[in-house]
């Protein structure tokens, strides 16, 4: 696979997470209303491992979930492409997190199709999104990008959407 950085959108730009950008996932990773699907926000420990995920990601994969700002540089979240087993299956995932500011603005679907086509650009066959089935939002996100309702499991105590499509 051909590593893909996605293009910018109208509103946002893609790059790697550094170091630096710890303060920032911290505050998007600890926000209750962004975590509300999770079973906790994170801490900043939790927040630095979430970067170094990232970084071996990038590294091993050629693509993680990548941070998303706005052409002026304002960090928005993150989105990108992960590695996930779904019923024993290995799948490219479509994750996504948008500061609570920023939300309810169609950024989330901006940047998860960018990166829908970045997948397909590099040659991935199958994107999948894994979405709790009362995260009514993200649900919304993955159709507005295409993916179809595959499955649903139950994963972590919860039930779980499984949304996917061919790629090529």
């Amino acid at each position: 696979m051909i590593p893909v950085l996605p293009s910018p959108t109208p509103r946002l730009r893609f790059r790697e997470m550094r170091a630096d950008d710890l303060d920032n996932v911290a505050a998007l990773l600890g926000d209750p209303e962004v975590m509300r699907y999770y079973p906790t926000p994170k801490n900043r420990e939790q927040a630095q491992a979430w970067i170094d995920w990232n970084l071996r990601n990038y590294a091993e994969h050629g693509f993680g979930l990548w941070a998303i700002e706005t052409h002026d540089g304002e960090f928005v979240g993150d989105c990108g492409l992960t590695w996930q087993d779904i019923s024993g299956a290995r799948e490219i995932e479509v994750g996504y997190h948008v500061r609570a500011v920023w939300q309810g603005k169609g950024l989330a679907t901006e940047a998860a199709a960018a990166c829908r086509d970045a997948a397909r650009e590099a040659g991935v066959k199958r994107l999948t999104a894994n979405v709790r089935s009362d995260n009514l939002p993200s649900q919304r996100v993955a159709r507005k990008i295409g993916l179809a309702e595959w499955a649903r499991v139950e994963a972590h105590g919860h039930e779980v959407v499984i949304f996917g499509t061919e790629l090529a």
